[in-house]
């Protein structure tokens, strides 16, 4: 790689160049992540669909779990996935407004993705979205020039596959051999030995964990995609390209525009989504109602609105003057996201694996929240202190470093100045 320091022919954007609201949305889509995904980290996998497997489910774990999945469950990859389409949009524009072909950098960018997402996979943590992300965008670039009306409708096609896939299962599942259905209950309700092997390996040392998580990493990088990834963040990221070109992720449109979406959003979401939670308790949460059958639908779709809601009221924020401590915060873990989710791994993984505290299995649901609130704290604090001083998050660096093929300026005080 070359070392220059000077402003490359091709090169990453200028932080004078960033769209501050993405960035605040990015920001706050990545912390809201982790109220989920810190479920996958402490406890056995099972239980992130499945909330009746594992812990305790009464009293305030009871709310925790009500509150995360009405609140988040699905909402933040939502708008994860809507900003990574608006992202090919956006760096496609600026490269061909530079006279610059696109499309070798973008699936430079895209394999490197694939790289680090398969080591995150597999020597880390198997709830990894990066390799979905990465194979999504090997097939959604070239759709990026479809006019947005097009790109919006087709993306919502994409995101009802996996739907149907449910319907359809739900459907025939008479017809399912007795064998396979034996494994799906299994996989849905797994045995308490199959729960304790989990627990240990996890408890275990990091090649330990290997023995639970490279299978898992496997059978969600094969049937989790087929059936459900590829399909629900592809088919946001269309829809990403489309309200990045209407104005809507970039805080262009009106005041009122917005607040359409929060009180829209709201009022369709939560009741479907919480119609959704009482319909999968009442029905005990069994494999062919929560799983496959009408409890799998509510919130699928119920996420779509409320993730507009969640749009709009940070659109309305970021127009603000107000908390701007906060605002700048965001938009740092927004610049740092790539860092900041690799960050959420490593702390959550030296609190619940082997290799750390080993409290795998036995922090309930309360607990996983304020570990979740601690986490948040040193993100917003780190991630604009990291900035005054460097150009990228460490691992942006990385990735750009190996797209561009050049070692990028990394101290914020050797960006070349802009051209007047």
């Amino acid at each position: 790689m070359s070392t220059e320091s000077a402003q490359p022919v091709t090169a990453p954007v200028r932080p004078t160049e960033r769209i501050v609201a993405i960035d605040i949305l990015r920001g706050f889509a990545l912390l809201g992540i982790l109220i989920m995904n810190i479920q996958g980290f402490a406890m056995p996998a099972a239980a992130y669909a499945n909330p009746t497997v594992y812990g305790d489910l009464t009293g305030a774990n009871r709310w925790v779990w009500t509150l995360s999945h009405i609140f988040a469950d699905q909402k933040f990859m939502t708008i994860f996935s809507l900003l990574f389409g608006a992202g090919i949009v956006l760096m496609s524009e600026k490269l061909d407004a530079r006279g610059q072909r696109a499309w070798g950098l973008h699936y430079l960018r895209t394999f490197w993705l694939l790289v680090f997402g398969l080591g995150h996979a597999y020597l880390l943590w198997s709830g990894d979205i990066l390799v979905a992300y990465a194979l999504c965008g090997f097939w959604v670039y070239w759709l990026r020039r479809l006019r947005p009306r097009w790109q919006m409708a087709l993306g919502i096609f994409v995101v009802s596959i996996p739907a149907l896939i449910l319907l359809t299962t739900s459907l025939t599942m008479q017809f399912t051999p007795p064998e396979m259905l034996k494994e799906l209950r299994a996989d849905w309700q797994p045995a308490s030995e199959t729960i304790a092997a989990e627990v240990a390996s996890y408890r275990g040392g990091w090649l330990t964990q290997m023995d639970a998580r490279v299978p898992r990493s496997a059978e969600f990088q094969t049937v989790g995609l087929l059936f459900w990834g590829l399909w629900r963040a592809g088919g946001l990221m269309l829809m990403g390209m489309a309200l990045y070109r209407w104005g809507v992720l970039t805080g262009s449109r009106s005041r009122s525009f917005y607040g359409g979406m929060v009180i829209l959003g709201l009022a369709i979401g939560l009741p479907v989504v919480s119609w959704g939670v009482v319909q999968n308790f009442a029905n005990n949460w069994t494999m062919e109602f929560s799983k496959f059958g009408p409890g799998a639908q509510p919130n699928y779709w119920g996420s779509l609105f409320v993730s507009a809601a969640y749009i709009g009221l940070l659109m309305l924020f970021a127009r603000t003057r107000a908390l701007s401590w906060l605002q700048n915060a965001l938009a740092a873990v927004g610049r740092t996201a790539l860092s900041n989710y690799l960050l959420q791994t490593v702390l959550a993984t030296a609190i619940f694996y082997g290799h750390g505290l080993g409290l795998f299995g036995s922090v309930e649901r309360v607990g996983q929240i304020g570990i979740v609130a601690a986490i948040w704290a040193v993100q917003l604090v780190v991630s604009p202190l990291w900035l005054r001083y460097y150009r990228f998050g460490p691992f942006e660096w990385l990735w750009r470093s190996l797209s561009y093929w050049r070692f990028q300026p990394m101290r914020a005080r050797m960006i070349a100045p802009a051209p007047s």
